[in-house]
């Protein structure tokens, strides 16, 4: 069994839809970055590409890239998937934490879960996410943006 931590944060931009986990938020504000900007996924690949000794996101998906411009971070992670699948790596299971004053990310964790399951082909019972806040401090406390902690397992098939 192998262990990876992941971590990212965007800040928030005027003009852009708030993607988190794979899925839409209403929101007045939506986070800035040259894909989706979807901070859960972002920290879920970097912690499984960890656990895989590999590469992080930003070798792998370079944000000069024009072919990752607006990219769905779905499709990031599915190409994430891929490559552990050609080094013979089954996900035994992803927790997370998504950190953010606003909106409230509560309502939609199922939703998410739903989202990330099909994508990981992972049953939703292993996924793990949480919201929290920062109680106001730093850039996520003063509503500038959300960040996300991810830590998975893998093994060998």
């Amino acid at each position: 069994m192998l262990v990876g931590i992941g971590y990212d944060a965007h800040r928030f931009k005027k003009g852009r839809k708030l993607i988190l986990g794979g899925i839409e938020i209403k929101y007045s504000l939506g986070l800035f970055g040259h894909s989706d900007a979807d901070v859960l996924v972002h920290s879920i690949m970097d912690s499984l590409l960890g656990a895989a000794g590999m590469d992080d996101i930003g070798h792998l998906f370079p944000n000069d890239d024009l072919r990752y411009k607006n990219i769905s971070s779905i499709i990031l992670l599915k190409k994430v998937i891929e490559k552990l699948k050609s080094k013979k790596f089954k996900i035994k299971n992803i927790d997370s934490v998504i950190i953010a004053e606003k909106p409230k990310i509560s309502p939609f964790i199922l939703q998410m879960k739903k989202v990330l399951s099909k994508a990981l082909s992972l049953p939703k019972e292993r996924i793990g996410i949480k919201a929290t806040t920062n109680e106001g401090m730093d850039f996520i406390g003063r509503g500038e943006g959300i960040a996300s902690i991810s830590i998975a397992l893998i093994g060998k098939k």
